[in-house]
């Protein structure tokens, strides 16, 4: 897991990693997770014009994630279920810290690409990268 151990380049460029270093303290403990993946799994009433991820499959693609990753052996990383993310239109979505990485992703396969390329290889999935402004999945 380079990016996520070292701090990586993240989304931002070279001003992403002073950024993430300003955020913290000296004094601050380790951290206990290297990485956390937020998963929204948010359900909203039917016909909202937002929609919501879990109505696009969040629910099971964050499932099959964990297990995925458990599978994986990927240590001091969590993948969490988060409720809104507040990106419903391009969901399902999620984000990865320490780097602040966002996702659109729909399909195991998607989630594949995600745990290999992103938390073990230190790479950025460019397909399914959500970046700010963005109104439209990236698919």
């Amino acid at each position: 897991m380079t990016a996520a151990s070292d701090g990586g380049s993240g989304s931002g460029g070279p001003g992403a990693r002073a950024d993430q270093a300003a955020r913290g303290r000296p004094d601050d403990p380790p951290a206990y997770y290297q990485c956390h993946v937020f998963c929204c799994v948010n359900k909203r009433e039917a016909g909202h014009p937002r929609g919501c991820c879990s109505d696009k499959g969040s629910v099971a693609l964050r499932d099959y994630m964990k297990e995925a990753a458990r599978k994986l052996r990927l240590p001091r990383v969590r993948i969490n279920a988060s409720q809104c993310l507040d990106r419903c239109e391009l969901g399902p979505t999620m984000v990865i810290y320490p780097e602040g990485v966002w996702y659109s992703y729909a399909s195991r396969a998607d989630v594949d690409e995600i745990l290999q390329s992103h938390l073990v290889e230190g790479r950025r999935v460019e397909r399914l990268l959500l970046r700010p402004g963005d109104v439209k999945p990236p698919r």
